[in-house]
């Protein structure tokens, strides 16, 4: 007599059968020596014995026995069949006993196809247990170009160090991001607990994403595994059970949810763009904060003080600028040396416990603790100052400081009597290699011979400085801003004279007081864009010189001429009619980035990972970093991720 078991899975096995056969799929097991066919294996490696998953087992190795399963590994066969016996007896046996004798395998491109023991893992699938043991041997492909095989290869460095097979990405770097997220350099071979640790936290995780409808979205668990352990922190992940990370998923899930979409940022590069209100568009500044009918209370946090970081000073100077405009009407705070993830928090929660319903954090690094709190206070608005985030539970901003770069390129050019010139960069994140390539761009423009000489000030071991001085170069562009404590005439665009003094020529200006004025201003119109799409989409500001949010301040000792042009190319920006990144371009190695009457698009200058042809110098690798350099760079590095869609308005 059949058990009720083995026709409850022979009729799981004709459903899957049937599906497959409506679908247009292949109904039986694929058997990999049908794959291995037309594929050259260059190596053959005995993994021995190991826990092999479950889920990943999908094939046999040979086609002898396929016939018998469905794809989905339960029977075909009748109940009174040989085969259905044997299989009735093997579950009893599990059920009673435990099945302990190990099935063989073969993996092949993270996958595993049964040699020997299919009956045995087709009863385990249908207990849904989660892995099997059996001895492995790997087959490793031929390297090839294509992306599968290349996500391969990234994980045959992973298991390496960490010996695990529950991860399989589908987006390429993520295995290096996962590294880096749970603070294991590459290359670092992790201990026997820490492997248990981590297979325990992903099988709970797994478990929480199923039970919050994970296998609704095209995602797989380890891309969204991924997101959640960015957001949260891998060692919160470690100590929650299965239902704090689904009570958490339900919370995130917006954030998931637009990760399954493809992570699209809308950029907003005018505020114009945005649905403002009739009072909005006419009346003059700081008119709109008599129509506002109680005090706003708005927060920023920065990350150092005011006398160290001349980014906080600037940042400063446009919070008091917003105090200034709206007469009375908005109250500000101001919290600063948050430059830890507690640190953010707790500054977050008590301008939240102060009555802040508007809070800007002014830097990079503080974006995943903004998308946490903003997470647990769904009603509060948090900006960020980051580019190409694709966070939909806060906002980010920046602005096109390449616009500003290209002009000063232009100013150094004119100004020179060599044909090399100086840039001094920080980090290679997002939008500083557009801000080089458009000085270089700029330069090249008035001098079509010039250099750009370009030296990192974040390299290890690196003074760029003193290394720009022993070159002889003297027309250096350097930082945006100088720093209170440590005034100095090196920032801008400078001159070295012979006797050691410098001469400053111009310098880019970062409007962050209007750029905060024109952000609140549309959170106060009904019609917002703003007020509308917080947890729907991701939302990047990043305006420029049509905004006013950005200019160039040039030394009034310029010649007249070269004051002309500047003026000429800030309106002919400004009004749209001229883009630095316009017509031919070429990078170092000779490629054609830009063709003649095209203009690059947004998201190409954003995350730009090549330089154009003038420039003498190299991004730098990530090892090459200083410690500080690398944790921006794993937040937006430009070659970190894979590119996301953006959309104009």
């Amino acid at each position: 007599m059949a058990s009720k078991e083995y026709i409850t899975a022979l009729k799981q096995g004709r459903q899957s059968y049937q599906s497959a056969l409506i679908k247009g799929k292949y109904p039986y097991l694929p058997a990999l020596d049908d794959i291995l066919s037309y594929t050259e294996i260059v190596a053959t490696i005995d993994l021995g014995l190991m826990d092999i998953p479950l889920k990943k087992i999908i094939g046999t190795k040979t086609a002898g026995r396929s016939n018998a399963f469905a794809n989905n590994f339960m029977p075909l066969l009748p109940d009174d069949s040989e085969f259905g016996m044997k299989w009735i007896s093997l579950y009893k046996y599990q059920i009673n006993e435990g099945i302990q004798d190990p099935i063989v395998a073969y993996e092949f491109m993270n996958q595993f196809y049964v040699q020997e023991g299919n009956k045995r893992v087709s009863v385990m699938k249908f207990l849904e247990t989660y892995n099997i043991t059996g001895t492995v041997i790997r087959l490793v492909p031929k390297k090839t170009e294509e992306k599968e095989n290349r996500l391969y290869y990234e994980f045959l460095d992973f298991y390496q160090v960490a010996q695990n097979y529950d991860v399989w990405f589908s987006k390429e770097g993520s295995y290096k991001k996962l590294l880096k997220l749970i603070g294991k350099k590459e290359g670092e071979v992790w201990e026997e607990d820490e492997r248990l640790h981590f297979h325990s936290a992903y099988i709970r995780f797994e478990k929480a994403f199923r039970m919050a409808g994970g296998e609704k979205l095209e995602m797989n668990v380890s891309d969204a595994f991924l997101i959640y352990i960015e957001i949260y922190g891998y060692d919160k992940v470690k100590e929650e059970t299965d239902r704090e990370i689904y009570q958490a998923l339900q919370k995130t899930w917006n954030e998931i949810r637009l990760a399954d979409k493809g992570g699209q940022v809308e950029l907003i590069q005018n505020p114009e763009t945005e649905k403002s209100s009739f009072l909005n568009r006419i009346l003059p500044t700081g008119t709109l904060s008599n129509l506002i009918p109680e005090v706003t209370k708005i927060a920023f946090i920065y990350p150092k003080t005011t006398e160290t970081s001349s980014w906080t000073y600037a940042h400063e100077l446009g919070r008091l600028h917003l105090e200034q405009i709206f007469n009375g009407k908005i109250k500000t705070m101001a919290f600063d040396k948050a430059d830890t993830d507690a640190d953010v928090e707790a500054a977050i929660e008590e301008a939240i416990a102060n009555g802040c319903s508007l809070i800007f954090t002014t830097a990079i690094q503080m974006v995943n603790q903004s998308v946490r709190s903003a997470i647990q206070h769904p009603k509060v608005k948090i900006f960020n100052c980051s580019i190409k985030m694709s966070y939909s539970s806060i906002f980010t901003y920046f602005a096109r400081m390449y616009e500003s770069k290209f002009l000063i390129g232009a100013i150094a050019a004119a100004l020179s009597r060599t044909e090399r010139l100086g840039y001094i960069a920080e980090y290679p994140i997002y939008g500083t290699i557009a801000n080089i390539n458009a000085f270089a761009l700029g330069a090249k423009m008035i001098n079509p011979y010039v250099k750009v000489h370009l030296v990192w000030s974040k390299v290890k071991g690196v003074n760029a400085r003193e290394r720009l001085d022993q070159e002889g170069i003297i027309f250096i562009s350097d930082h945006d801003v100088i720093t209170p404590q440590r005034a100095s005439r090196e920032y801008g665009l400078y001159r070295k004279n012979e006797n050691g003094t410098l001469e400053n020529l111009a310098t880019p200006i970062w409007h962050w007081g209007k750029f905060y004025e024109r952000i609140v201003k549309n959170l106060m119109s009904n019609n917002s864009e703003t007020n509308a799409q917080k947890g729907k989409k991701a939302v990047n500001y990043w305006w420029g010189m049509s905004a006013d949010v950005i200019d160039v301040i040039c030394s009034k000792d310029m010649p007249h001429g070269t004051h002309r042009l500047i003026e000429f190319l800030k309106k002919s920006i400004c009004a749209g009619d001229f883009h630095p990144f316009d017509g031919r371009i070429y990078s170092q190695d000779g490629m054609i980035r830009c063709e003649e009457g095209k203009t690059l698009e947004a998201e190409d200058i954003i995350t730009m990972d090549w330089l154009v042809e003038n420039v003498v110098g190299q991004i730098p690798e990530f090892e090459e970093l200083t410690e500080e350099a690398q944790t921006l760079v794993q937040l937006q590095g430009v070659k970190i991720d894979e590119t996301t869609n953006t959309e104009k308005q």
